[in-house]
């Protein structure tokens, strides 16, 4: 039986390939924290963490202090026993966003090793329901653009096949996003897929008022509407709107995924894999929708969610937000619209040693 022997951490940060911008902030940078874990059989994964700008190093440190040290000696392929242990190890700081965030760095490396060893691509070891999975972009829609960007960046996507995009809203009256939407509707067609996102900027009033408005453009979702603490708040407005409610990102534990379908407040779920605390709590609540008939269709980290996404049924887009060509010599493969998922044994990412080298923030943490 093989047991975990070393565990090094290590930061680089990158930034994002265009200006990005919602209603609340900006994307500055993505503090990419990885994980690299070795076993005395020789065999090792490295997983992967992130933010938006702030947070790294507190990660860093969770990781370092606390974590890490409490894997030596453990065998990698427990991952039950191996979460919920560190998990109540920081219970006092969970369930929230760091400890989460720390937690997914150890997870998706424990998985990639795993997968690795067993010769098999991640989206089959965690299920392998489908080998493809609609994508729709993000890239293009991002709240300072003027209409006739909007426009123009959206018939691109079109044109590159993508079969939908998702436009950032949020602007100070409602008619100014209505301004946005409709221009871009009316270029595209009635047959490529709109989504909206708020990023947690409205009242529940407004959100009312604005989803009301949004329902003549057949959207396929209005995401983050409010606080994700506002799950009452949310249920109101599905129950308002023909329009779908969307939420995830910002929701850090399978509970929380599951007070949302119990009081039937989403349409949409958007578990992010490292918001989260990684893959083996992600599939959990990916399959807590599937219970409750919610499709799911997770924020960002396009190069591990496509794999999540080919291994559960319910999964229904891929979202395109290109991070990490920079540090990768593996590709996300887009074929008529669809992501495929890697074939290769573990997580699907390749990642360049060279450019993790040459950027790194501080020398690898090893922790033995």
């Amino acid at each position: 039986m093989a047991r975990i022997d070393q565990v090094e951490i290590s930061q680089v940060d990158i930034a994002p390939k265009v200006r990005r911008t919602d209603a609340i902030q900006s994307f500055v940078t993505q503090e990419t924290v990885l994980v690299t874990v070795r076993c005395d059989d020789g065999s090792a994964g490295t997983g992967y963490s992130y933010t938006i700008g702030t947070g790294g190093s507190s990660i860093v440190a969770l990781l370092r202090d606390h974590l890490g040290p409490l894997l030596a000696g453990r065998d990698p392929q427990q991952y039950e026993a191996l979460w919920r242990d560190l998990f109540f190890h920081t219970h006092a700081t969970a369930v929230g966003a760091i400890t989460s965030l720390a937690l997914a760095a150890v997870d998706t490396a424990l998985w990639d090793r795993n997968c690795k060893v067993a010769g098999q691509p991640l989206w089959r070891m965690a299920g392998g329901a489908k080998a493809r999975v609609p994508v729709y972009t993000t890239e293009g829609g991002w709240l300072h653009l003027e209409p006739a960007q909007l426009v123009e960046q959206t018939l691109a996507a079109q044109e590159q096949g993508f079969l939908g995009a998702k436009l950032k809203v949020g602007k100070p009256h409602v008619a100014q996003d209505m301004a946005r939407l409709s221009a871009v509707r009316g270029a595209v067609g009635a047959d490529f897929e709109l989504m909206v996102d708020a990023n947690q900027s409205f009242s529940l009033a407004e959100a009312i008022r604005r989803a009301r408005q949004y329902e003549e453009l057949d959207l396929a979702w209005f995401e983050e509407p409010m606080p994700a603490e506002h799950v009452a708040g949310h249920a109101q407005l599905r129950a308002a709107t023909s329009v779908p409610i969307a939420v995830g990102e910002s929701m850090y534990h399978l509970a929380q995924f599951g007070e949302y379908a119990q009081q039937g407040a989403c349409s949409i779920v958007q578990a992010d894999v490292a918001r989260v605390g990684g893959i083996t709590p992600w599939l959990k609540i990916a399959h807590l929708a599937e219970a409750h008939n919610l499709a799911v269709c997770p924020h960002f980290l396009m190069e591990l969610h496509v794999s999540l996404c080919a291994a559960v049924p319910n999964s229904r887009w891929v979202e395109y937000i290109p991070q990490l060509d920079d540090l990768t010599t593996s590709r996300l493969r887009i074929e008529a619209g669809h992501a495929l998922a890697p074939e290769t044994p573990g997580l699907g990412i390749e990642w360049d040693a060279a450019q993790l080298q040459a950027r790194r923030k501080f020398d690898p943490i090893v922790v033995v």
